[in-house]
């Protein structure tokens, strides 16, 4: 957690004094390169801007751990689709690593996606099988890079990263798509825009 916040501290989005604790002062990193997500819409867009390579589909069954993270039952059987998420088709510099995790019976999705790498996995479902968003659950923590996802994304192990796991729901508030991404923190932030309510 040490190593994530003196990363933040980098990036210029906190700042730590003593006896001062750790104060926000951007939203947004030093950076150049700075996708974000605030909607639905701005997925779709990072879709079209940051080319999905496939690296691997199987049919996986989930471990105690990963049913945690998915909220299904320990032994759910998924298909998976491991993929590199990069910049306008430059391999080099690696924006994230997704795993999307989908019903068995949606396998026909995978050909389709590798077909067209410009668009969501959801946007896929949504038009072979009528299942279309209608909410989305999403998570953000963040993560040190393990040894094997370092080596996916080109960065030290140790880098901090943020995690996102997304829950695409329908209209009858049924997960049909979940998927788990990994982005180093110099590459990526979040954006969202907070309103008061007026209740």
């Amino acid at each position: 957690m040490r190593a994530a916040l003196h990363e933040l501290q980098q990036l210029g989005l906190v700042s730590r004094r003593k006896n001062a604790g750790t104060r926000v002062e951007s939203a947004r990193p030093r950076n150049e390169f700075r996708p974000t997500l605030a909607s639905v819409d701005d997925l779709a867009q990072f879709g079209a801007e940051h080319l999905r390579l496939m690296q691997s589909t199987d049919v996986i069954a989930a471990d105690r751990d990963l049913a945690g993270t998915l909220q299904c039952a320990e032994g759910t059987r998924f298909l998976r689709i491991s993929s590199l998420r990069i910049d306008g088709g430059n391999a080099r510099t690696p924006v994230g690593w997704t795993d999307v995790y989908i019903a068995p019976e949606y396998a026909n999705v995978a050909d389709t996606a590798r077909e067209q790498p410009d668009r969501l996995i959801s946007d896929l479902i949504e038009e072979r099988y009528g299942h279309s968003i209608a909410e989305i659950q999403q998570g953000i923590q963040a993560v040190l890079v393990s040894e094997e996802m370092a080596k996916r994304l080109r960065v030290e192990q140790g880098t901090a990263a943020l995690e996102i796991v997304r829950r695409y729901l329908d209209a009858e508030g049924k997960s049909f798509e979940v998927s788990v991404s990994v982005h180093p923190a110099a590459r990526f932030s979040v954006a969202m825009r907070l309103k008061r309510s007026n209740g």
